[in-house]
């Protein structure tokens, strides 16, 4: 078999000469998609579904274990995962492959790149989730506020992968125009932004009030990364608008997950 020459999110190149077998997941939507390609990981993170050893957490990787595991994959993610450990691991010279997908199609296109290394026939899931990808929303988009954090109050605007799962099922992301500002004072409108540099400004940190005066139809409380509790939706009630719950791995994992997820999110925001 020629070698096989992919390249990661991060612009790098792995090659290799037969399919890969013993597989380490750091991120619970890459463990997922192993499953629903009918393989299995070897080593997943604490927040993984599974029986196999875990190494840690998605933010807290033990470094060591991962290394023992003699792994020929480790799937990361350059947002999950920080980057001092995916620096320790390229390191180590194991074969890291990094993701990054901000919309469902760039996490349909993961899972063909991940199908392809594994030699795994995905042909029919790609198809059921490119078409699920492509389907426009039944009706009009409806506005939604979506957060993600309660203390402090957290969204996200619209270069996030949970903002464009929550367009193709029906809603409008309130805060898609809605940058974080930096410092935390100038968040809360006490203070002159100063440039953000480097730093992720895609989930802001805001108050009520401003949830207020953006006149969300629909707040949409999902249980991860926030599990948010039927005392947290209290706090939304004097928004006056329709509140409900879902599935937060069907609003933030991507690849496989999407297939099945979208739909679900339709009829929650239906």
């Amino acid at each position: 078999m020629p070698a096989l020459r992919v390249r990661d999110d991060r612009d790098r190149e792995l090659v290799f000469l037969r399919p890969p077998q013993r597989i380490v997941s750091l991120v619970p939507s890459d463990t997922d998609n192993v499953k629903a390609l009918g393989r299995s990981v070897i080593g997943r993170t604490r927040y993984c579904d599974g029986d196999a050893p875990a190494v840690g957490g998605t933010k807290d990787v033990d470094i060591e274990a991962v290394a023992r595991l003699e792994p020929d994959l480790v799937l990361a993610n350059q947002e999950e995962n920080s980057q001092k450990h995916l620096e320790e691991l390229a390191r180590l010279g194991l074969p890291l492959l990094v993701s990054f997908p901000k919309t469902v199609i760039e996490g349909l296109s993961h899972l063909a790149r991940l199908a392809k290394i594994l030699q795994v026939d995905a042909r029919e899931l790609l198809k059921r989730g490119y078409h699920v990808a492509h389907a426009p929303p039944a009706g009009p988009l409806k506005r939604v506020f979506v957060p993600i954090w309660m203390d402090p109050l957290m969204t996200v605007n619209a270069h996030t992968f949970i903002s464009d799962a929550l367009r193709l099922a029906g809603g409008d992301n309130v805060f898609a125009d809605r940058e974080r500002r930096y410092p935390l004072a100038a968040e809360q409108g006490q203070a002159v932004p100063k440039p953000a540099g480097t730093r992720d400004t895609r989930y802001p940190r805001i108050a009520l009030e401003e949830v207020r005066e953006r006149k969300p139809e629909i707040v949409l409380l999902p249980d991860e990364p926030h599990a948010f509790t039927k005392e947290d939706a209290k706090a939304f009630e004097p928004l006056q608008a329709k509140i409900v719950f879902c599935n937060g791995r069907d609003l933030c994992w991507y690849g496989a997950r999407s297939v099945e997820g979208i739909p679900r999110l339709r009829e929650v925001l239906r």
